[in-house]
């Protein structure tokens, strides 16, 4: 088992790596299942394997282990908000927010839920190398909640205003505007959620992976990362269904079985979700490399290393 099962230095290893980390079936592990796996790997670190246990079994146990357990705390992450969570439990809001004909308050409750969900996976999966204090997780959830419902009830009330346009065109547009809205309230989310690294630093690890030091710039580029991510993410969960849903609603069969449209819609949403979120969280790798040039002064008396890395969470 040497190195990285894909590696991680390109964008195409990177994206097999993560088809894997957010495969759903692994929600379905058992306590006793990751138990074993943790020794397996454990027993391989020490170097006290059990004969006959081939290499895809120690790969299956690390798929299992980078799944479920946080790098930096060591412990379980929530189930739905797991990167392997995000699609089976995220579905279901994206479906309500692209629902059409919305209305103020379901624009309200949809984006609540939405930026709900993302608010807890962005913290679960942040670089946790340092505490965060309930206050500060509370204080950002409430700025990345109301920055979202607001942005999208403002967009949807100027839309609503703007009667020089055609039904068609308005309802087009409408259906788009969740993007701009949810992007924006996403870089929000992630900057509020994550807020404590940019005060506190993160660690820099060297390339034995010893504590060098606590950075703050290293923090800023985590989370520029992060929120550069969660752009690209929903740009085709937003765009697509909507353009795809106005073609197949034209169709002699869908206007004769409207009841079809819903699961079409959903599945449509789905699919979209499940190619776009591998996509979106392999443009950086999870653990960034920096140079010790960029950093503050001390950690680069502190290290010979020319580069460091850290954690950016996902």
């Amino acid at each position: 088992m040497q190195g990285d099962h894909w590696t991680s230095g390109s964008f195409l290893g990177r994206l097999r790596h993560f088809v894997d980390i957010i495969d759903p079936s692994t929600l379905f592990v058992s306590e006793k299942r990751l138990k074993e796996c943790m020794k397996l790997l454990d027993d391989y670190k020490h170097g006290e394997l059990p004969p006959g246990v081939s290499d895809l079994q120690l790969w299956e146990a690390q798929k299992i282990k980078q799944a479920i357990i946080h790098p930096d705390t060591g412990e379980k992450i929530f189930m739905p908000f797991r990167m392997s969570g995000y699609v089976p439990f995220g579905t279901p809001i994206v479906i309500g927010l692209l629902l059409p004909n919305q209305t103020v308050v379901s624009t309200i409750i949809w984006q609540w839920l939405n930026q709900s969900h993302n608010a807890c996976v962005n913290y679960a999966n942040r670089n946790a190398t340092k505490p965060t204090p309930t206050s500060k997780f509370l204080q950002g959830y409430v700025g990345a909640v109301t920055s979202a419902v607001s942005i999208a009830v403002g967009l949807n009330v100027l839309i609503q205003k703007a009667h020089k346009l055609s039904p068609a065109t308005r309802m087009i547009i409408q259906r788009l505007v969740p993007f701009p809205a949810v992007a924006s309230a996403n870089i929000c989310n992630v900057c509020l959620m994550r807020h404590n690294e940019l005060s506190e630093g993160i660690d820099v690890l060297d390339s034995n992976g010893n504590v060098v030091g606590s950075s703050k710039i290293a923090a800023r580029h985590a989370i520029m990362e992060t929120a550069f991510t969660r752009v690209v993410l929903p740009m085709p969960i937003f765009v697509l269904p909507p353009i795809i849903m106005s073609y197949l609603e034209r169709l002699r069969f869908l206007q004769s079985n409207r009841r079809l449209l819903l699961p079409i819609h959903s599945l449509v949403c789905l699919v979209t979700f499940g190619l776009s979120l591998p996509v979106a969280i392999s443009l950086f790798p999870q653990m960034s490399q920096i140079e010790v040039s960029c950093l503050e002064p001390e950690i680069a008396m502190a290290t010979d290393c020319k580069v460091v890395t850290y954690n950016k969470g996902l």
